[in-house]
């Protein structure tokens, strides 16, 4: 990687850092809405590798190697959202090993199997979810939905399902479906939820998108 590649990534996690330390030291966030905003710091930072590209080579990358860093960046993002006071089950740990190297077909049948067990466990309906996403190339299917959606009925507190669903709808260009997960989300957020007043901010950005971009309004 050149001298100026590597300028670039400082530039990105300098950025990203500082964002942090502002949440902490200057709005004090709570330790939940910090989980939430380092998500959200991780998941920026991985929408600049996928589209940014600032460390590209002359030739693409190989497919594989691509979707590895991608699965990397969805199980790191999904973690920073639970404060682990107990390890994840076995087959968590075994399912996030094959999204690191963007085996998300493999992922999804390992969490499949464990929610037999464990229908319960949040944490792993948010892994389906975004594992399904994976292994369609980006595309938010049915059974994707259906993975968020349950994980929502198990803690309709929780901003994880609808914030990593939104997330996935606007990677894949749903522009009008990633405004109306995330805008109920605000809705049904309390006035003091931490996360309320930034993904606000994302929904009037979205509007002004949609209100711009005619082919948009017949999503």
């Amino acid at each position: 990687m050149s001298v100026d590649l590597l300028g670039g990534w400082f530039a990105v996690a300098a950025l990203a850092l500082a964002a942090f330390a502002l949440a902490v030291l200057v709005m004090k966030l709570p330790r939940h809405g910090l989980t939430l905003f380092g998500a959200a710091l991780v998941f920026g930072l991985a929408g600049y590798a996928w589209q940014g590209s600032p460390g590209q080579p002359s030739a693409p990358k190989p497919a594989v190697a691509q979707a590895g860093e991608q699965g990397t960046q969805m199980v790191e993002g999904r973690a920073a959202l639970f404060d682990r006071t107990l390890p994840p089950p076995n087959y968590l740990v075994t399912s996030d090993a094959f999204a690191r190297r963007g085996q998300f077909a493999d992922a999804a049948g390992l969490l499949q199997r464990g929610l037999k067990d464990n229908p319960n466990d949040l944490e792993s309906w948010l892994a389906l979810g975004m594992a399904l996403v994976g292994h369609a190339d980006g595309v938010v299917t049915p059974a994707a939905v259906q993975a968020f959606g349950r994980a929502r009925m198990i803690d309709p507190g929780h901003p994880g399902a609808e914030y990593f669903l939104g997330y996935a709808y606007r990677q894949s260009g749903e522009i009008v479906a990633a405004r109306n997960v995330w805008k109920g989300l605000v809705d049904r957020s309390p006035a003091d939820a931490p996360w309320r007043e930034g993904l606000a901010e994302e929904v009037a950005r979205l509007d002004d998108m949609i209100a711009r971009a005619p082919m948009l309004q017949g999503q």
